[in-house]
């Protein structure tokens, strides 16, 4: 007996959902091999300026290397011993400490604060002093590190500084007597712009529907940022987070300011790390420190890498249609 419902059938020319080639299952028609060909280049390079260096560091952190002496032309395996040496060296454990400091204290207080601050005040702002600040702004941030640091050493500086005349405090040596608040707030000046520039393009994503719909309800400006502001930007705020912190912890600017002095309160990990792989000629532990530092930034990357993920999870859960509706459109679709 023939079926008086609609035909399942598949209608002529169109191919079976199992038989469709895998280049016809790929969204954008390529294929694995054409899709391998394309990214091959990136992987390469990111194959030989990433994971060689690192596979190299790593080795040479497992060997008593160094630049002079027998060690320099018949290097030893010493397997671990560069690695537990570091964390029991006092000069190590202060300079990561001194690195902590660096970045809560500039890149997640300073730089995503006074980003942040900054593109919500020049929100509402236009004419000639929003450009003329978001120029000064944005020269801090492209001006290279090396003239930057010229700069705020005579801007620093004990005899004839600015910060001085301008406080009319003749003699006060900042770099000196306060060497890492004077690296912060140098890195402060330096970074904020692009934390501005960031939170400026998700601040003009909020709805100002949303904004005026929360003040018509009483709602004061810190409840509008609590909750309806940074609800909305949260992704942009964890992916800001991750780069300052990453870029404040690998800066090496510090050493042009301070050279990690004086006595060494100033002396971040990469400087630590530069001062004892060649000024002191140990690349081997020098390779190990530089190894434990990458380990620290693989897991503050994942760490932030999983707080994205989950809020991208919660979206996804919060945009999908409720349980009726989708039920309805199941119903809808076995009908048709």
């Amino acid at each position: 007996m023939a079926a008086t419902g609609s035909s399942t059938e598949p209608e002529e020319g169109a191919a079976p959902r199992a038989a469709r080639k895998p280049h016809e299952q790929d969204a954008a028609g390529l294929g694995a091999r054409r899709a391998l060909a394309f990214v091959a280049p990136g992987l390469l390079v990111v194959a030989l300026f990433l994971v060689l260096p690192a596979l190299w560091t790593l080795y040479l952190g497992s060997t008593d290397y160094r630049l002079t002496g027998i060690p320099a032309v018949d290097p030893q395996f010493v397997g671990v011993e560069n690695l537990t040496d570091a964390l029991g060296d006092d000069g190590f454990l202060n300079s990561l400490w001194l690195t902590l400091l660096f970045v809560v204290g500039s890149a997640v207080l300073g730089q995503a604060i006074g980003g942040f601050a900054l593109a919500w005040w020049m929100r509402e702002r236009t004419g000639p002093l929003r450009a003329v600040l978001e120029s000064l702004v944005m020269l801090a941030w492209i001006l290279p590190s090396s003239v930057v640091a010229f700069l705020w050493i005579a801007y620093l500086d004990r005899d004839d500084g600015t910060l001085n005349a301008l406080l009319h405090t003749p003699g006060a040596a900042w770099l000196l007597d306060h060497p890492m608040l004077s690296l912060i707030v140098f890195n402060i000046w330096r970074g904020t712009a692009f934390s501005m520039m960031l939170y400026s393009a998700a601040l003009g994503n909020v709805p100002r529907s949303h904004l005026e719909t929360a003040r018509l309800a009483g709602a004061g400006p810190l409840q509008q940022l609590r909750d309806v502001v940074f609800p909305a930007i949260r992704g942009h705020v964890l992916t800001n987070l991750l780069l300052i912190s990453l870029w404040t912890f690998n800066d090496f600017t510090p050493f042009l300011i301070t050279a990690g002095g004086p006595d060494g309160r100033s002396e971040t990990l990469p400087v630590f790390i530069y001062q004892t792989a060649l000024g002191s000629g140990q690349l081997g532990y020098g390779a190990a420190l530089s190894f434990l530092m990458l380990l620290i930034n693989l897991v503050v990357a994942v760490v932030y890498l999983r707080l994205l993920g989950r809020k991208r999870k919660e979206e996804r859960v919060d945009d999908a249609p409720p349980a009726h509706a989708r039920q309805a459109g199941a119903e809808r679709e076995v009908d048709a």
